[in-house]
């Protein structure tokens, strides 16, 4: 009897243990961040902190069109599957078994249909940098969360650099300006920036904050640097390199000196934020600064194409709103 009512209490406990443990699906393993996410939140020497959440599903797919990420699948599966991960055969299937998402797909061109389906079954999401393969494709997403009422999350690592967010909450100094650099590899499917270059381009905002009212760029094979004049009349520009090394950093000019933004500390610090995020339902990043992000990307592109010519951001939110409202028609 005795050692019934011991049992009892332990299965009790384990099933108090799995109802209160909160459920997450991953959306695309074509990325080494959703691996990297799983050793965290799955792995042995699993943080204290993390206790409370472990991925139990994941749809691998994924790209079809971009080699460098569908060749990583299958062996991502098999990583991941080692982790206690089930593998789904649908995004539908993994939605019934998950309370919140990663939508961890590497190709941004993917994300709108993807995220669509998460939206149509209310599941909370963090959509993994570029949100979008462009600023139309952004505006779409947010506005389809906003129809559906969940909540979205997107980011780059690169805005918890430690430094970083130190010069944003004003303990360097306040900040007259930056300069910030990454890699800037160009996928053709995307906008230019938005694939590496999104790295620098977070970085710069976050140090920054929203205000850019116009863009231009200067271009060559190997480098890109654009220039964001604010409306306080403060400057910052992104370099973006794809010849020799190209680290991530840069620096911010403050009212008492010369800072570095700091350098890449990993995907830990992001991945906290996404399960603050999953808990309290309120993104870290406000819509404005990511579309806004995007907005800069965009019109890069177009200054690119007219020769470095400065171009209006809001001129260019304009056309991406229209282009945007297209694509939902589209999709319904």
């Amino acid at each position: 009897m005795r050692l019934k009512i011991i049992l009892s209490a332990i299965l009790s406990g384990l099933l108090l243990i799995a109802q209160a443990q909160i459920k997450i699906g991953i959306i695309g393993l074509d990325t080494s961040h959703s691996v990297a996410f799983t050793k965290f939140l799955n792995g042995e020497d699993k943080k204290e902190e993390f206790k409370e959440f472990r991925i139990v599903a994941a749809y691998p797919y994924g790209s079809k069109t971009i080699k460098t990420s569908y060749d990583r699948i299958p062996g991502y599966i098999e990583q991941v599957k080692e982790l206690g991960v089930e593998i789904t055969p649908s995004i539908a299937e993994l939605l019934d078994k998950v309370d919140c998402v990663m939508l961890e797909t590497n190709d941004g061109n993917l994300h709108l249909e993807q995220a669509y389906e998460v939206f149509k079954a209310g599941k909370i999401v963090f959509i993994d940098k570029p949100i979008g393969a462009n600023l139309a494709q952004s505006i779409a997403i947010f506005r389809l969360a906003k129809q559906y009422n969940v909540p979205v999350f997107s980011s780059s690592a690169l805005r918890y650099v430690s430094q970083s967010q130190k010069l944003r909450n004003g303990e360097l100094g306040k900040v007259l300006g930056a300069d910030c650099y990454s890699p800037a590899h160009i996928e053709p499917s995307h906008a230019d920036m938005a694939w590496y270059g999104i790295h620098g381009t977070e970085a710069l905002f976050t140090v920054m904050g929203t205000g850019c009212v116009s863009v231009n760029r200067m271009s060559s094979e190997g480098t890109d640097v654009i220039v964001g004049l604010w409306d306080d009349g403060r400057i910052g520009t992104v370099r973006g390199a794809r010849t020799g090394k190209s680290p991530y950093g840069g620096n911010a000019f403050t009212d008492q000196g010369v800072v570095s933004t700091g350098v890449y500390e990993g995907y830990e610090a992001l991945l906290k934020e996404i399960l603050k995020f999953f808990k309290t339902r309120v993104s870290p990043v406000t819509e404005k600064e990511t579309l806004e992000i995007f907005t800069f990307i965009e019109a890069a592109d177009i200054s690119k194409s007219q020769g470095g010519k400065i171009i209006s951001m809001d001129a260019t939110y304009q056309k991406g709103i229209k282009e945007a409202q297209k694509l939902i028609r589209k999709l319904k």
